[in-house]
C-alpha cells in the first residue's frame, strides 16, 4: 500500500530552487555515490577477474570456497522463513493488541540496530559456551551451539530479526484493522481472515523485508565471526572466508567471494526494483480505476429487448 504524495515541492513558486541550486545538489549527491560506492564496487570486479575467467572460477570452486558458500546459503534459507513468521507475529502484535509494556517490545525491536554485531557475537558466546552453564548442559547432551553452524544461525538471526517487523509496522499501522473486522463479521474464520485480508495487504512489505533479511544474512561479518571459531571447511562462511584469504595474501580468492557477495546484493536490489515497480504500476492501476468517471446514463435511454 502506498500513499500518494498531495505536494510537489519544486511545482510551489515559494519551494521552487532556482536550477543553480538543483545542479549543486545533484551534482554533490551524484559524486558522493560515484566515489563511494559504485568506484569501490568497480575496483572489486576488476580485481576479482584481473586473472582472468579460469583463475576466477577456480577460486571460487576450490572446497573452502564451496563448503563456504553452502554454509552462507544454508543459514539464509533457515534464517528467512523464521523471520518471516516471527516477523509478521510481532508486527500483529504490535499493530493490533493493547498491552502494557507494548512500547518495550518495540524498543526492544530495534536492539540488533544499536548493538554491535560483535558485542551480540561474545553475548551467544557467554550465553551458550562450554564454561556457561546452559553450553555445559547442551554440551553433556551432545549438542554444540558455539564454534558450530547452530552458533551461526543464531546470531545471523539476532541481527536480522528486525527488518520484517520494521518493514510490516508502519504499513499496518496505516492501514488499520477495519478490513478484518468486516471479514470477522462476515463469519470469516481468523485463518481466513489472514490469508484472504492480511496476507494480500501486508505482502509487498513482506517481501521486501524478506530482501533486506537475506541480504544481510549473507553478508553478516562481526557477529558470525565471534561465535564461528573460524574453523576452516566448517564453520566459515563466505564473509569470513573474505578475510581469510585476504589475510593469506590470496586476493584472487578473496576478490572472486566479494564479488559473488557483491553480485548477490546488486541482484537483491534488482529484484526490490522489479517489485517496486509492479507495485507502483498496480497502485497506478488502482489509481485510474477509482478516479474513472462513471458514464452518464440518459433519461431517454432505452432498454435493449433481449427477445429481439
Amino acid at each position: 500500500m502506498q500513499i500518494a504524495n498531495s505536494y510537489d515541492y519544486q511545482s510551489n513558486p515559494a519551494t521552487k530552487d532556482t536550477p543553480w541550486i538543483r545542479r549543486i545538489f545533484i551534482t554533490i549527491a551524484v559524486l558522493f555515490m560515484v566515489i563511494m560506492l559504485v568506484f569501490p564496487l568497480l575496483a572489486v570486479f576488476y580485481e576479482a577477474f584481473k586473472g582472468g575467467w579460469e583463475l576466477y572460477l577456480a577460486s571460487l570452486v576450490e572446497p573452502e570456497a564451496l563448503q563456504a558458500i553452502k554454509l552462507t546459503l544454508i543459514t539464509a534459507a533457515i534464517v528467512l522463513p523464521i523471520n518471516m513468521v516471527m516477523g509478521v507475529a510481532i508486527a500483529w502484535l504490535v499493530t493490533r493488541y493493547h498491552f502494557k509494556g507494548k512500547q518495550l517490545v518495540t524498543t526492544l525491536l530495534d536492539l540488533p540496530f544499536s548493538v554491535s554485531p560483535v558485542v551480540a557475537g561474545l553475548m551467544f558466546v557467554l550465553l551458550f559456551g562450554l564454561n556457561s552453564t546452559i553450553g555445559g548442559w547442551l554440551e553433556g547432551m551432545g549438542i554444540q551451539i558455539i564454534y558450530a553452524v547452530p552458533g551461526i544461525v543464531l546470531a545471523t538471526l539476532f541481527v536480522t530479526f528486525p527488518f520484517v517487523a520494521r518493514e510490516l509496522i508502519p504499513l499496518m499501522q496505516t492501514q488499520g484493522d477495519s478490513e478484518e473486522q468486516a471479514a470477522l463479521t462476515l463469519g470469516a474464520t481468523g485463518w481466513q481472515t489472514f490469508w484472504h485480508v492480511t496476507l494480500p495487504n501486508i505482502k509487498w512489505a513482506l517481501l521486501y523485508g524478506l530482501i533486506l533479511t537475506n541480504a544481510r544474512a549473507m553478508g553478516e561479518f562481526g557477529a558470525v565471526s565471534v561465535v564461528s571459531g573460524h574453523i576452516r571447511g566448517e564453520t566459515n562462511t563466505m564473509p569470513l572466508l573474505v578475510e581469510i584469504a585476504y589475510n593469506d595474501y590470496n586476493f584472487t580468492a578473496a576478490f572472486a567471494l566479494s564479488s559473488l557477495l557483491a553480485a548477490l546484493a546488486l541482484v537483491t536490489l534488482l529484484v526490490q526494483q522489479v517489485m517496486t515497480k509492479l507495485q507502483d504500476r498496480k497502485f497506478a492501476k488502482s489509481e485510474r480505476l477509482v478516479s474513472a468517471p462513471e458514464l452518464p446514463v440518459s433519461a431517454n435511454a432505452t432498454i435493449p429487448n433481449r427477445a429481439e
